[in-house]
């Protein structure tokens, strides 16, 4: 019978595209994912990969190994919820997912009260930009961006947000003694362009970085690298950025709590998500630029 530890690593190198990915994933070194896929191999006496210059291929056996690997996937979280959703008890490890950023400027102090009211709940955070699985009892809570974030989970649109354009006090101070000097920006990666608030109040402008993350978006502007477009509760409550002057303030994505619908009427689930929606509820004004 195929062990299902050899198995998911097979599922992890067809979902990654390879061994690097599906080592990332599972948290171990590539060569480990190699040997599990050679014992899977040796126990269905089939090969699931062709090994290519470019990377490990499935063939039409390894995509059936990885049909079937997550179909003992889903079952198992299935299983897993199911369990989960018969414990009523204010108590056990609660997981949770939301942004790192969010983490930082907004969840903490949401997370010290809600643990000193209920100290039986340990709380786990997974701090990540990425896709965390609530299906995959990957966590139990996500906090997510989005105008229709999931059609598959349950809870609450909790506020809706806007985005500014922020720069250091040094840039703004520059742009201000001499209005010719062009508006240097901080563009993300994946934006086409400069949004045309911007083209049109600073029509004189050089972009004079490129990131791919709003850490390092922050970092370049708090270092005076250029202006850059962010969510409101990102900028107006960090001391060192400031409103680029006469630009008008962007629609930005809702922000949502949200969990699996066969976890929702867990006690700790329940109490964690109303607790969180309502404080989040109360500070509307930062996600919405109003708070200047």
């Amino acid at each position: 019978m195929l062990d299902w530890n050899d198995l998911k690593y097979v599922l992890e190198t067809v979902r990654q595209g390879g061994l690097s990915g599906a080592a990332r994933v599972l948290k171990v070194n590539h060569v480990t994912v190699s040997r599990r896929i050679a014992a899977a191999e040796a126990e269905m006496g089939a090969r699931l990969f062709d090994r290519l210059p470019g990377g490990y291929q499935p063939t039409d056996a390894g995509m059936e190994a990885a049909r079937a690997a997550e179909r003992m996937e889903d079952a198992g979280a299935e299983l897993s919820r199911a369990i989960a959703a018969r414990d009523q008890s204010l108590s056990g490890e609660l997981k949770i997912t939301a942004p790192q950023l969010m983490v930082e400027r907004i969840l903490s102090p949401i997370l010290l009260d809600f643990r000193v009211m209920h100290p039986e709940i340990t709380v786990n955070v997974v701090a990540t930009n990425e896709p965390v699985s609530l299906t995959r009892r990957e966590a139990d809570v996500a906090f997510r961006f989005g105008d229709n974030p999931s059609d598959t989970l349950v809870g609450y649109r909790v506020t809706e947000q806007k985005a500014a354009a922020y720069a250091s006090h040094a840039q703004i101070a520059k742009l201000a003694a001499d209005p010719h000097v062009p508006l240097d920006w901080v563009r993300f990666a994946h934006w086409p362009g400069l949004p045309a608030q911007i083209t049109s109040v600073w029509p004189n402008r050089q972009v004079t970085l490129v990131v791919d993350d709003m850490i390092a978006a922050i970092g370049a502007v708090r270092a005076g690298i250029g202006a850059t477009r962010m969510a409101c509760f990102l900028g107006d409550t960090d001391p060192e950025l400031a409103r680029l002057p006469g630009v008008a303030l962007f629609d930005y994505m809702a922000i949502w709590l949200l969990t699996h619908p066969d976890l929702k009427d867990v006690p700790r689930v329940a109490a964690f998500m109303e607790f969180a929606a309502t404080r989040m509820r109360k500070m509307r004004p930062y996600f919405e630029g109003r708070m200047t």
